[in-house]
């Protein structure tokens, strides 16, 4: 009798944590490659967990591929690791259990750092090593990506006609951190072939079986699910699970109530809490129906004030001026506000604020954002890196920005914190710049990164950088393209110094629907030119230009003309290409971007004059 035929007669008692008990022992470095320089251990962990009543225990290969195994050197070692693991697990079942190859997921919080191509070759090598030593079926588990989940569920269903379990994790109870409905993306893994899916990992008994009490029986698979033992506690830079066994004892009929069919555990359990649920589950009858609780619709509520013209829609439909003009360095902001009145008054439609540009400290920009808001009545656009803040200092900086009543952000990586004024600090990046534009649509939408309803929806306009100075520009525009995919609305590129870089933008990206504003910073010196060329990464300034500016070397006031002079050329050059422009206010020398933007101002009236003239 195969496992799935078990399953359908009765429920099976599964293992519980590999990891756990190894930590416990004083193990703290790759588990899996235990399989080959202890495999003592291993096989006597495998046999405590049989002998306390599993019917099913899991290979340690949870972590057992090439992406895991190279933060150790361990990346050649792939096939050996599984094949021992595999090898391992059968001599300890001795026919009596079931053994699965597992299989963890890859991707976290940050989904760009693994592609899903390289998911899929990771994936392969892991699979094939697992079914060549014979494993009685497949464990895919803690995925908390349903994408990633459903991409490796294709394959190996493609490659195997073995039992496959497919397991997801949540972050919050009954929904995904997409904010797909866990009896949703249940279904839609049985669709694709999983026999039995279910839970495991982050959620202890308790909201594991909440999020369970909507979800159905499955019409062709079965339920399972692997509980944590509990909530983590920190102490001495150690996790430590505390729940007692017998907890487990009493919940253990309640996941069968839920219709759970293969039951396990996860984080911080040990043969003592499978002990207690073989135990409870002594009749191991499964029950046929249950009644689902409905989910309850959180009603996503955007907010009373009104919303102001998107950014993007007013590049589309008329010339759009957005001017940067950094916060201060210092406390103090008299003459920032002076400079943010100056150009208010010159007509810009929005002033962009750098969240620490160059990793160096400033006023908080989301700070600044709400006085000239309030006070000058000036449309802030709020620049979010994801340098300085994990993932929860994202989500509370997007809610704080969303209640102050600022909807345009501009989501970017940000300068590494080793080129600012603290090299020595952390740069935090839980986040990609793909990810941060993925988790504001998110907002949009009204869900956190969890998949948990925000209980309303932010309507942010959300802004993306695209830096034109490189190489392959084409490559560029694929960044551009996946950004766009990801929820970006509208683009700000870095300065660009050459008339003929922004014809080849333009002619480069005019398929594209999305708005883009052309980057422009005045040059104040011969000095500030170089730096920007040689230093600053992501900006290049063509010979002609640093030659014009070496010329005015040692006369401040001409070079801050010809600066002014070669700003206006560059717009002129982007002027009937582009809706949008964007100034970046160099040194606070806004008196420079106050003349530039009068400049544009004075062209769109002379361009409205000669079409009502000719028209």
């Amino acid at each position: 009798m195969g496992l799935l035929d078990e399953l359908k007669q009765r429920i099976l008692i599964a293992d519980g944590a590999m990891g756990t008990l190894l930590y416990s022992h004083g193990i703290d470095r790759c588990f899996e490659e235990l399989n080959l320089s202890n495999p003592d251990e291993i096989v006597h962990i495998h046999e405590a967990y049989i002998a306390a009543g599993a019917d099913v225990i899991q290979t340690n290969t949870y972590g057992a591929n090439y992406v895991k195994l190279a933060r150790y050197g361990l990346e050649d070692e792939v096939p050996a690791i599984n094949r021992a693991a595999v090898r391992l697990a059968r001599q300890a079942a001795n026919e009596r259990a079931y053994v699965l190859g597992t299989i963890g997921g890859l991707r976290t919080l940050n989904k760009s750092v693994v592609t899903l191509e390289e998911v899929k070759r990771t994936f392969r090598e892991q699979l094939f090593v697992l079914l060549a030593e014979g494993v009685d079926g497949v464990l895919l588990e803690t995925y908390y990506d349903l994408e990633e989940l459903e991409t490796v569920l294709a394959i190996a269903r493609k490659e195997t006609d073995l039992p496959i379990i497919a397991h997801v994790s949540l972050h919050e109870v009954g929904v995904l951190q997409d904010g797909t409905p866990l009896a949703d993306a249940l279904a839609r893994l049985e669709a694709l072939g999983a026999d039995v899916v279910g839970l495991n990992c982050r959620l202890g008994p308790y909201h594991m079986l909440r999020s369970l009490e909507e979800v159905p029986l499955p019409k062709q698979a079965f339920l399972s699910a692997y509980p944590n033992a509990s909530l983590p506690d920190y102490r001495d830079g150690r996790l430590v699970y505390e729940t007692n066994a017998e907890y487990f004892e009493e919940t253990a009929k309640a996941f069968r109530d839920q219709g759970v069919r293969l039951i396990g555990g996860c984080c911080g359990t040990t043969p003592k809490h499978i002990e207690a649920m073989a135990k409870a589950l002594a009749d191991r009858t499964p029950v046929t129906e249950k009644t689902v609780k409905r989910r309850t619709a959180s009603v996503s509520v955007q907010a009373d004030r009104p919303a102001p013209t998107p950014l993007p829609e007013l590049a589309r439909t008329r010339r759009s001026v957005i001017v940067e003009l950094d916060p201060p360095k210092k406390l103090g902001i008299d003459k920032f506000l002076a400079g943010a009145k100056a150009l208010h008054d010159a007509g810009i439609d929005a002033l962009t604020l750098a969240d620490n540009s160059l990793a160096t400290p400033r006023i908080s920009n989301a700070a600044v954002a709400t006085i000239i808001k309030e006070q000058l009545g000036i449309r802030p656009l709020v620049h979010i890196t994801c340098r300085d803040r994990n993932l929860i200092g994202l989500q509370s900086h997007l809610m704080g920005l969303h209640t102050l009543g600022i909807t345009d952000v501009l989501a970017i990586t940000g300068d590494p914190s080793k080129i600012g004024d603290f090299p020595g600090a952390t740069s935090v990046y839980d986040l990609s710049s793909f990810d941060l534009i993925r988790l504001i649509r998110q907002f949009n939408e009204g869900l956190s990164y969890s998949g948990k309803p925000l209980g309303q929806k932010t309507n942010f306009s959300i802004g993306a950088a695209f830096n034109p100075n490189v190489r392959h520009l084409d490559k560029a525009v694929e960044r551009m393209e996946k950004k766009i995919q990801c929820g970006a609305h509208y683009f700000l590129t870095q300065p660009i110094y050459s008339e003929e870089k922004i014809v080849e933008v333009h002619e480069a990206t005019k398929h594209l629907d999305t708005p883009i504003y052309i980057g422009i910073m005045p040059l104040v010196s011969a000095r500030n030119a170089d730096f920007l060329h040689h230093e600053v990464p992501g900006i290049t300034l063509s010979d002609e230009i640093r030659a014009r500016m070496a010329a005015c070397s040692g006369d401040p006031v001409q070079a801050a003309k010809e600066g002014i002079a070669i700003a206006k050329s560059l717009i002129d050059a982007a002027f009937d290409l582009f809706n949008g422009i964007y100034l970046i206010t160099p040194f606070l020398r806004y008196d420079m971007t106050v003349e530039l933007v009068r400049y544009i101002h004075e062209k769109e009236a002379a361009a409205k004059e000669r079409k009502v003239v000719h028209g």
